[in-house]
């Protein structure tokens, strides 16, 4: 008896430990991700933070004053502490980009595809990841300066040292160079989960290009001669040449899938934000023809802005157009206006990438107007307006550099909901002059401040990182912003 009731009690142990381990069991969630999925979700994660208004991820588009918070005005007085926006940036392109894409080409890397036709694809898809391992990167260095590179990503050094800003974005340069020509148009890539081009690698040719374009010309004032070859380079290789080339990602028509801003203005019930009297000054004066398309009037049928820094009420100024807090409205990351700026740019600087800066600047102000659903009548009307016209506003102005003021102005128009970019557009070219707000309790946002949890966590490199910049401060020029 002694023994059965041993055997007993053993198979009952045996049965409730099978029964213990099938509990802890997760029967939700798939043992592998495919590096397909992983890329088209970080992919998202990277256009939702560069599209984002919300307050607590992503304040550019106040500090580009485009628009102005009605209730809760911190982050148009440039409060960047309060709801720790430098930490959900950081966290966002470290954690659920940059981290994501390397585990997609380690994944994808490593798969042993069914078919010839599907394994040829593999080396397209590593090199797209790569160029937008190097757009999120950018966006880093561009919002910080000196930021964790050759010790990031590694799971098991928590604490990873910062390298020097301008050193990482020569070597991104460098990548993207690399990665251009590793491109074969003869092949697809990611299909239908590229939420941006479909997969088509000419396209990404074309982005990866135009990026190296925008960041060769980042570099004009600190490092001329290697700005003018990186953007020769560029446009040899082949830039943007018409609107149908623009970096938009797709967004869907229902929650969570929808354009971020969508979910803040519609979603949300709330009324957080107007248009900034900043840009509505501007455009009222030019009687800019896209007034209409980014901004719904007043009840007298006006255009008007919130005063920066100032608590503004929402009914009696002017909010975002209907076209705008769309679902589906595309996330933007690089366009064909944008290139032909910094072509402008270019020819300003006396770059050797064909057209006059004139030809250029025009090309862009039309792109922009037709993109945003103008024609190219109200382009042609709008390039005849005296303070518009290249050669006109040239004569005229009283600028010490008249050609940062002039195509700084309507890059930065051109520019509007797109906050990163217009930010470091304004950064370097110093047009237009930004207003000051009520209380600000800074002066004008040159950089993101590093994230509190990084003077915590990682204090020593941390500090390190902090005096080679100069200061952790919000008004500390970053390398390539020297005037």
């Amino acid at each position: 008896m002694k023994k059965i009731a041993i055997l007993i009690t053993a198979v009952i142990f045996a049965s409730c430990s099978a029964d213990l381990e099938n509990l802890n069991e997760n029967i939700k969630d798939p043992l592998s991700v495919p590096g397909e999925s992983l890329f088209t979700g970080a992919q998202k994660s990277l256009v939702d933070q560069v599209v984002d208004l919300n307050v607590n991820n992503n304040n550019t588009k106040l500090w580009a004053q485009f628009l102005q918070e009605t209730t809760y005005t911190d982050e148009s007085n440039y409060d960047q502490v309060t709801r720790t926006i430098p930490e959900r940036h950081w966290s966002v392109l470290y954690k659920d980009v940059l981290k994501d894409l390397d585990e997609a080409k380690k994944v994808i890397a490593e798969t042993t595809y069914p078919t010839p036709e599907e394994e040829e694809l593999k080396p397209n898809k590593l090199v797209v990841i790569e160029i937008l391992n190097v757009y999120a990167y950018s966006i880093l260095v561009e919002t910080f300066g000196d930021v964790p590179y050759t010790e990031a990503l590694d799971i098991d050094n928590l604490l990873p040292a910062y390298d020097d800003g301008e050193t990482v974005y020569k070597d991104l340069i460098a990548r993207l160079t690399t990665a251009i020509g590793a491109l074969d148009e003869n092949k697809g890539s990611f299909g239908s989960g590229d939420r941006i081009y479909g997969g088509d690698v000419a396209k990404w040719k074309l982005f990866a290009a135009s990026l190296k374009l925008r960041m060769g010309m980042l570099l004009s004032d600190v490092d001329p001669a290697f700005a003018k070859t990186t953007v020769e380079s560029a446009v040899s290789t082949g830039v943007f040449t018409s609107n149908a080339d623009n970096a938009t990602y797709t967004y869907l028509g229902s929650d969570p899938n929808t354009n971020p801003i969508h979910a803040n203005l519609v979603l949300s019930g709330r009324k957080d934000f107007v248009a900034a009297t900043t840009i509505i000054d501007i455009m009222n004066d030019l009687d800019d023809p896209r007034r209409s398309l980014y901004f719904l009037p007043t009840d007298d049928g006006t255009y008007k802005g919130g005063n920066i820094g100032e608590t503004s009420s929402y009914s009696a100024y002017s909010h975002v157009s209907a076209q705008i807090e769309e679902a589906t409205f595309p996330g933007v990351i690089l366009d064909y206006a944008e290139v032909q700026f910094l072509l402008a740019e270019a020819r300003a600087r006396l770059f050797d990438v064909g057209g006059t800066v004139k030809e250029h600047y025009d090309a862009a102000i039309t792109a922009s107007i037709i993109d945003w659903g103008g024609t190219d009548a109200d382009a042609i009307t709008y390039l005849a307006t005296p303070a518009v016209n290249y050669d006109l506003a040239i004569l005229a102005s009283i600028a010490g550099t008249p050609w940062k003021d002039i195509i700084g102005t309507q890059k930065w128009i051109a520019l509007y909901n797109r906050g990163l970019e217009a930010w470091t557009s304004i950064r370097l070219l110093d047009y237009p002059i930004m207003a000051i707000p009520d209380d600000a309790v800074s002066g004008y946002p040159n950089r993101y401040t590093y994230p509190i949890i990084e003077q915590t966590l990682n204090g020593a490199n941390y500090t390190s990182a902090a005096s080679a910049i100069g200061s952790d401060e919000a008004e500390t020029k970053l390398f390539w912003d020297l005037n």
